[in-house]
């Protein structure tokens, strides 16, 4: 719940960053009732915002929420969900119920976590939308108030700790290393499609690397093993 409450009230800036990018208030309610990714939102007004085009904004979130898939094919085995619980759980698949599920153990225990989990951050998100679009002309310049990060910062702060291997942090670095880099020269919208080329990019790197790792490692194998075989004999 905890985590809930946290995130869930990050949607003020959302809302506040719709109304600025002047997005209606009923298109930003719908966003957060029915799209509910919070990352793939505010990629979505931040783009448009910053002058992109319609449609490169939407491919941009769209990349964005794809992540939340993957999530749903580890998700699926662990609920164990059937029919019409299956299909309602589906939409709250997101970072944090997904992050919160994945560190319980027993089945249990990952659809409480991923239940209360979701069901605090949608309808708190949801409340906080509204009131942040409703709000933001009572805070005059919203670009100065820099609520745009909340989201991406309470992303981050869940992400980084599941950021463990050497390939995930190469991953990341690159990622943003290219979404960064390519902020100047690319329209608004583009820099984060070509940051989710790291992933693909890291493991083709990684596969081809791969085999010759294996094979150093056979041949270490096989020089112990020879060595046990001679200190045996010379027994």
């Amino acid at each position: 719940m905890g985590v809930g409450i946290a995130v869930g009230l990050s949607g003020f800036a959302f809302g506040v960053t719709a109304a600025g990018a002047g997005i209606s208030l009923a298109q930003t309610c719908a966003l957060s009732l029915f799209v509910f990714t919070g990352a793939s939102q505010l990629a979505l007004v931040s783009a448009l915002a910053a002058g992109g085009a319609p449609l490169t904004a939407a491919a941009g979130a769209f990349f964005l929420g794809f992540r939340n898939a993957f999530y749903g094919l580890r998700l699926s085995r662990l609920l164990g969900l059937r029919g019409g619980a299956r299909l309602a759980a589906a939409h709250w698949v997101i970072d944090e119920t997904s992050a919160v599920a994945l560190a319980q153990r027993g089945q249990h225990a990952v659809r409480l976590g991923f239940t209360v989990t979701g069901a605090t951050l949608f309808v708190l998100w949801n409340l906080t939308t509204l009131l942040g679009a409703l709000g933001a002309e009572a805070l005059g310049d919203t670009n100065a108030w820099g609520l745009d990060v909340a989201g991406p910062a309470a992303f981050l702060a869940l992400l980084a700790p599941m950021v463990r291997s050497g390939v995930e942090r190469a991953t990341a670095g690159l990622a943003v290393v290219l979404g960064l880099g390519l902020l100047p020269v690319l329209p608004a919208g583009v820099p984060v499609l070509v940051a989710a080329l790291a992933a693909p990019l890291v493991l083709l790197v990684h596969s081809r690397a791969l085999p010759g790792k294996r094979a150093e490692g056979d041949a270490k194998s096989a020089e112990r093993a020879g060595k046990r075989t001679a200190k045996e004999e010379s027994r």
